[in-house]
């Protein structure tokens, strides 16, 4: 089987290519303009991106089944206009190519941030509504395009969502937000940390159930991945833990966390890096459901997430190993 894969190079793209070829398929990757989580495997590489139709074409020839992870991740920087060409743009001009190729299931990368979180005191699965009026942007687009991918699928077409939680763990190589998040943490650069926390997942185990997706999984169902939802304070207390090292820790309220952010923006400008704390990441981490199920993916993936402090040393482990820290 044949397998063409959009976003390899990301954290969860790495970690899933490493998978897909133990087990022998092999693998055409879109390569965008960096392939470094992928340096040295026996991939085919088709040089383009989402918006080049003739990239699309020649990445889908041959392909069974392909896997789309490649998308704009936003925490509130970027305009909509952009996101919306590669996230919603940029997609449908994959499934068309898809179609066109013969290819007989698509496996479609989502997130938990389509479906709607509140009410906060029940819990979260994948019958929640999409959230396409999202006044974030990153939100909206890939509520907007899940809906209509879901629309795509018939007999000859198959489509399987996967919704991740916030992802961490080994083989980060750009590093990815969340990785940015740990090693900033770990080195003492986050100024602050705010009450909150999120629902973590190993990425590992979301490649993992991923990859049984390419035979498991029903057309036309999404698959919600999550971990445990723990605070921010807590990472921190497991980070030291795992690596004996005393890690800052500071907590600021939520009202001067939002009276900080226009100071945040304006030095990550000047030392052009993309900040962490934006008034959407804020938004995000204040308003997480703390019960998010995943039922639903280890009953029809054989999904099985692991123990959270194990993601946090391994990744803190990777990170040594590979001289980020």
């Amino acid at each position: 089987m044949n397998i063409g894969i959009t976003g390899a190079n990301g954290h969860i793209g790495a970690n899933l290519t490493r998978i897909l070829l133990k087990q022998g398929y092999q693998i055409k990757v879109l390569d965008y303009n960096d392939t470094k989580g992928i340096e040295g495997l026996d991939v085919t590489k088709v040089k383009g991106n989402l918006n080049d139709p003739g990239s699309l074409d020649r990445l889908c020839e041959d392909v069974d089944v392909l896997y789309h992870l490649a998308a704009y991740i936003s925490i509130g920087n970027e305009s909509y206009d952009l996101l919306h060409k590669v996230n919603v743009e940029g997609t449908q001009n994959l499934v068309r190519a898809a179609k066109k190729a013969g290819v007989k299931r698509l496996v479609y990368f989502s997130t938990i941030h389509v479906l709607d979180h509140h009410p906060l005191d029940q819990p979260l699965d994948e019958t929640r509504p999409l959230v396409t009026d999202s006044p974030q942007a990153y939100e909206r687009t890939k509520s907007i395009v899940e809906k209509w991918i879901l629309t795509q699928h018939s007999d000859d077409f198959e489509i399987v969502i996967i919704n991740p939680t916030a992802v961490v763990g080994p083989d980060d190589y750009k590093p990815s937000l969340m990785g940015q998040m740990l090693l900033k943490l770990y080195k003492g650069k986050l100024p602050f940390l705010v009450p909150g926390g999120y629902n973590w997942v190993d990425v590992r185990d979301v490649a993992a159930a991923s990859a049984n997706a390419l035979t498991k999984g029903r057309s036309g169902e999404s698959y919600i991945l999550s971990g445990g939802w723990h605070s921010l304070k807590e990472i921190a207390y497991v980070m030291e833990q795992g690596t004996g090292k005393k890690i800052r820790s500071i907590i600021l309220p939520y009202r001067m966390a939002y009276i900080g952010v226009p100071f945040i923006k304006m030095w990550s400008a000047l030392t052009r890096q993309k900040p962490l704390y934006t008034k959407e990441s804020l938004d995000i981490i204040r308003q997480a459901n703390k019960n998010i199920r995943n039922d639903k993916a280890r009953k029809e993936l054989d999904y099985s997430p692991r123990p959270f402090s194990e993601t946090i040393t391994d990744t803190m482990n990777w990170f040594k190993e590979n001289k980020y820290i």
